[in-house]
């Protein structure tokens, strides 16, 4: 039964002021936030969203704004916008430094702390360099719309500096881009970098061929893609080394530098190094007090709380939650979602004084695309492999892009791509070149040149 304080038993606390609705406070505007807010539509609750940044990300197709597939406008919405006919949304640009469980308060950067009586943390999750800091500035990952267009700034530039670099080594050396990690993201980014180096912009430079390139894929495993079965990740390695990438299994990297990278013993000459190899949940184990897994995720049990605390839920890739077969759940949107509508069920049913069944997964599929007409989808019983798998994935993800203007930018985007071999969005912003000091100390000389030019013109 609901009280005055505006939560019953299933999730008892004092945080609501008395004839307030109950309040619902979610962190993190990304697929699990978003499933929790738009489920709570119309329930009888005031929620507050917030996040760091200001819109919604999908990020899946992130690697395509890295390699000049889409722009970020693409791929992102406004998260204000998105939940504009929700009138028991209200969204917070601010960040969260921590929560208070005993007062049942978040506590923010900017605002004063933020009273709940429920609390959904759906933060998501960031790179992780197994310890190795120093690596990050020379071996970007791509978690951001800002790490995307950094990345892409860097191989274009690559390019754009192996057209008229004269030293063989040197360009060699620009023309080398390493992918580390053979998971979805890295087999996807290494395959689209080999079609935009082999075969869009060799169209369009002069000294640039199809062959020129090196594309380097490592893998610490013994295979591609291990969250699909050994046959489809056989036909992905098959696939992606039909468009000239170099697969490495079972590299070891010892380093990372500004010139390149030392896998096994050798090394490797890189003008772009790129990291798909790990994550780390973010700091929300610490915010709750317990200890979280390897990669930082809080344990959750079967009903997406962590230990001793039902007014919380965990979801997305911030909670580590094991299956019915004793296996973690992966880190992908689809998880995300159904457990943020989990959420918002189980908070509807404790308004009404029921429960809810434990949460579990239900899987779809698992797809990834290699390349142009190629991707592996598993459905269980069902695999497909090539042009119907890639068709698939495009549909897939097409549909599950948030608004219709994104939908429809984003396949004409790649019919276009498809029947003519361009990239849309190969833009290189910021300085190319710091201004040099020379050109500085020149500047009063050629101001005077012009003075005196003008003043000659003027007497003749």
């Amino acid at each position: 039964m609901v009280g005055e304080s505006g939560v019953g038993e299933a999730g008892e606390t004092t945080a609501t002021v008395a004839g307030k609705p109950p309040q619902v406070v979610i962190v993190g505007g990304g697929f699990g936030g978003l499933a929790a807010a738009r489920g709570l539509a119309g329930a009888p609750v005031e929620i507050t969203l917030i996040d760091k940044r200001n819109h919604h990300l999908f990020q899946p197709l992130l690697y395509q704004v890295a390699t000049a597939g889409l722009s970020p406008a693409d791929i992102a919405g406004s998260i204000r916008a998105i939940l504009a006919r929700q009138p028991n949304v209200r969204v917070l640009l601010d960040r969260v430094y921590g929560v208070d469980q005993e007062c049942r308060r978040v506590i923010l950067g900017d605002g004063e702390p933020l009273a709940y009586d429920w609390l959904i943390i759906a933060t998501g999750a960031t790179h992780s360099y197994f310890g190795r800091e120093d690596w990050a500035p020379h071996a970007p990952g791509i978690k951001t719309i800002d790490d995307a267009t950094a990345i892409r700034r860097r191989v274009l530039l690559a390019l754009e500096r192996a057209e008229t670099e004269t030293d063989e080594v040197k360009r060699k050396a620009l023309l080398t881009f390493v992918v580390i990690g053979g998971g979805p993201t890295g087999v996807e980014m290494a395959g689209a970098i080999a079609e935009l180096a082999r075969q869009s912009v060799s169209r369009d430079f002069r000294h640039i061929t199809p062959h020129c390139s090196r594309i380097v894929l490592l893998q610490r495993g013994d295979r591609l893609l291990p969250s699909f079965p050994p046959a489809l990740s056989a036909k992905a390695r098959k696939g992606i080394e039909e468009l000239g990438v170099e697969v490495r299994l079972e590299a070891d990297v010892t380093a990372i530098d500004a010139e390149g990278v030392t896998v096994d013993g050798n090394r490797i000459k890189a003008g772009t190094v790129i990291w798909a190899a790990g994550v780390m949940a973010s700091r929300a184990a610490e915010w709750l007090g317990c200890e979280g897994d390897r990669s930082g995720r809080v344990p959750v049990g079967a009903d997406l709380h962590p230990d001793g605390d039902p007014a919380i839920f965990v979801i997305g890739d911030t909670a580590v939650c094991i299956d019915g077969a004793g296996r973690a759940l992966p880190g992908v949107a689809p998880v995300a979602k159904q457990q943020g509508q989990h959420a918002a069920r189980a908070i509807r049913a404790a308004l009404q004084g029921r429960a809810v069944p434990p949460f579990r997964y239900r899987d779809y599929g698992n797809m990834a695309t290699i390349g142009r007409s190629r991707a592996i989808a598993d459905f269980g019983r069902l695999r497909v492999t090539g042009l119907p798998a890639w068709l698939l994935w495009c549909v897939a993800h097409i549909w599950f892009l948030t608004g219709h203007r994104n939908r429809l930018s984003v396949g004409m985007s790649w019919l276009w791509s498809y029947l003519t071999y361009q990239r849309g969005a190969r833009l290189i912003t910021g300085d190319v070149a710091p201004d040099l000091p020379a050109t500085r100390e020149l500047a009063p000389a050629l101001r005077r040149n012009r003075t005196e030019l003008s003043e000659f013109i003027l007497v003749e």
